[in-house]
């Protein structure tokens, strides 16, 4: 099978036939139509995160039908369509897997990290973290939701129910997550790179009641601000903005380091929080909501072998919306 690999840390994917995995107990075979790409495997193509399996196939919002199942596995049947996330397996002993804090497993193994992931045609995936997808959304636009729309939704829950949410970084989560926000009746205040007007109307388009730049303050203090970009001076920025009682949340798995700040920031009950991950049950419940609210990602499609140019385009941000390979 066709696949786009990397070998080494940082390094180029190269595209490379081989072998199509064989399913083990439990598994199912995953014949991919497409997958989603993420700022994680950036970050693990650029060596931000280390000790990946290598050699790698990354890529962990995979979309396919199930092509045979493994010893054990009956969970779909043959052709079913599903969706593979980040978390690709727990041990479900650890005391966090114990405590439904699935995300935070002491053992976790991650999909296009720690097992082979979805920019190829075919990947193996532990038949309990896939998702039966909507029949509402096709294979394209429910790619990006797998991660970007669950990470953003968790983030979201952490962030709790306060009215004035604000995005910092309005990349492939944050579009996705401002429908939802918009729908449910949050009042959404956007946040682009400083200049980015496009951007900003991109935002304005989706629901935002206000967009401007990261470096501009929002017209009313915020509730809760969720920060996407991987920019540790905006979690500061966002505090900065925030009224009393206000919760700011990182959603990225890497960031660069958070200045000092004076302690007045933080106090009147603001606090920093980050998401690790996602369980099971926030998967469940974003690809419902997604649903309800008919959320559609702006898409940019890509074929397999230009996986590297989606990358390029994320770095360089210029990259708007989510990428997505058809396989």
């Amino acid at each position: 099978m066709r696949a786009m690999v990397l070998e080494r840390q940082p390094g180029k994917l190269r595209q490379l036939e081989v072998p199509i995995p064989e399913p083990g107990p439990g598994q199912v075979l995953i014949r991919i139509s497409t997958c989603g790409v993420c700022r994680t495997d950036l970050h693990i193509v650029d060596a931000d995160l280390t000790e990946p399996k290598l050699p790698l196939v990354p890529g962990h919002q995979i979309v396919g039908t199930v092509e045979s199942a493994g010893p054990g596995a009956s969970r779909f049947r043959s052709g079913e369509p599903v969706g593979v996330p980040w978390l690709g397996w727990t041990d479900g002993d650890c005391r966090f897997c114990g405590e439904g804090r699935e995300n935070l497993c002491e053992n976790a193994r991650f999909t296009g990290y720690d097992i082979d992931g979805g920019y190829a045609e075919f990947a193996v995936a532990d038949q309990r973290f896939c998702f039966p997808l909507p029949e509402t959304i096709d294979d394209t636009h429910v790619a990006p939701l797998l991660c970007a729309g669950m990470i953003g939704y968790r983030a979201m829950a952490i962030a709790g129910d306060g009215e004035r949410l604000g995005l910092y970084g309005f990349g492939s989560s944050a579009h996705i997550l401002c429908q939802i926000a918009a729908a449910e009746g949050r009042r959404v205040f956007a946040f682009t790179k400083p200049g980015d007007a496009k951007g900003q109307e991109f935002a304005r388009s989706l629901g935002a009641e206000w967009a401007g730049g990261s470096d501009e303050k929002p017209p009313e203090s915020l509730d809760a601000a969720i920060v996407f970009a991987p920019v540790g001076r905006l979690m500061i920025d966002a505090l900065k903005a925030s009224d009393r009682g206000g919760r700011i949340v990182s959603a990225g798995i890497h960031m660069s380091d958070i200045p000092s700040f004076p302690y007045e920031l933080l106090w009147e009950e603001r606090s920093l929080h980050s998401v690790a991950n996602l369980t099971r049950d926030d998967g469940t419940a974003l690809l419902e909501l997604a649903a309800r609210h008919g959320v559609e990602p702006l898409v940019e499609v890509l074929p397999l072998e230009e996986a590297n140019e989606a990358l390029d385009a994320i770095r360089s941000g210029t990259s708007e919306g989510s990428t997505v390979l058809r396989i």
